[in-house]
């Protein structure tokens, strides 16, 4: 166990996005609503999933909707507490501790303001390790845990609980729902045991964002490049350094979806490198060829200052560079590759891992 507070929420954030792979949200607002949070009631604890006792109960908080949307279409952080008071309610008992959904962007950062609201620890752990589109996506319908009962409050004070047969269908409905709510609301999913949460989570990821995010706030302060400490930290693999010359974007449903053109520079140029995303990105290809495949993480980073950058907000001109990361070793399992791989998007492409297409010939 160990304290968070506002200092490390900076670093959190910046490396949840990172970590959210051109989705996730921008993470401003949840910055501000955990900071907000943290002033007003204490600090938050983090504990590891380890130290939960097994017959704990763990409720995943999220952001839910296009994150274009999520820019436009501002929180109060009310929704939040609304989605975790109703989940006790519902189930009439109280809930021990929140965890992230998934560690990418805004949804990395979000639950610390509920956590300080409630006085409870916030667990070092999501069921992504990245962050993805889809609701059913995640470690935990890996293991069988169910996605319901899943709460869902707007900032208009709409409300609702859903019983879903299975995981996508929390997906079909609540994303319908969403939509009517104005693209985005916030929910309470996944409610599980201490015991459910060490076997199913993706363990460390908060701790993870933290040491990313301080690899490029602080590179400055120790002298070094802000883009090779963070290569260095992810043990991350650059595929790419160029240009944004062309960005096509649209927001179907609740997810935007597009691509990114990007013309070489420096060691690539003559070369041109694509990336296509559903909120985050999920294939990268250099002239044609993938040299990165959906579950690994994709990550788009401003050459200037090591910015990541998310797909609603990339922008004509902007010198950058692609890293690729490995996915959670959950992910690359055939189970994970099935529900999180490219032909669970429409692609037919076979999942690689990003270090096989890109090994040094």
């Amino acid at each position: 166990m160990r304290i968070i507070s506002t200092n490390d929420i900076e670093y959190i954030a910046m490396g949840s996005t990172v970590l959210g792979t051109g989705g996730g949200g921008d993470p401003y607002i949840g910055k501000l609503l955990a900071k907000e949070a943290i002033h007003k009631y204490g600090d938050v604890k983090l504990v590891a999933a380890e130290e939960l006792n097994d017959d704990a109960l763990i409720l995943p908080i999220a952001a839910f909707g296009a994150p274009m949307i999520l820019v436009e279409k501002l929180f109060s952080g009310e929704e939040f507490i609304k989605a975790f008071e109703m989940m006790e309610s519902y189930l009439g008992r109280k809930i021990d501790a929140v965890m992230p959904a998934e560690a990418g962007g805004l949804n990395g950062v979000l639950p610390f303001s509920v956590a300080a609201q409630k006085q409870i620890p916030l667990v070092d752990a999501d069921g992504m390790g990245r962050a993805f589109p889809r609701l059913e996506m995640v470690t935990f319908t890996l293991h069988g845990i169910t996605v319901s009962p899943i709460t869902q409050a707007d900032e208009k004070g709409n409300r609702n609980v859903y019983h879903t047969i299975d995981n996508t269908w929390g997906e079909t409905l609540v994303g319908a729902t969403a939509i009517q709510m104005g693209g985005s609301c916030a929910i309470g999913c996944y409610p599980m045991s201490g015991a459910q949460v060490k076997k199913a989570a993706v363990h460390g990821i908060v701790s993870y964002a933290q040491v990313l995010g301080e690899a490029i706030i602080d590179a400055k302060e120790k002298n070094v490049n802000p883009l090779d400490s963070l290569i260095q930290k992810a043990d991350a693999i650059k595929l790419f350094t160029g240009k944004i010359s062309n960005i096509t974007i649209k927001t179907e449903g609740r997810w935007n979806k597009g691509v990114c053109e990007i013309m070489g520079l420096d060691e690539n140029q003559d070369s041109e490198m694509i990336l296509e995303f559903q909120n985050e990105f999920l294939i990268a290809k250099k002239d044609g060829i993938p040299v990165a495949i959906t579950p690994d993480l994709i990550v788009l980073i401003d050459a200037e200052n090591a910015q990541p950058i998310t797909a609603e907000t990339i922008q004509y001109g902007t010198r950058v560079v692609v890293l690729a990361m490995k996915a959670n070793e959950q992910w690359r399992t055939p189970a994970g590759i099935e529900l999180g791989g490219p032909q669970k998007f429409g692609y037919e492409y076979e999942y690689v891992p990003v270090e096989e297409l890109n090994k040094k010939k």
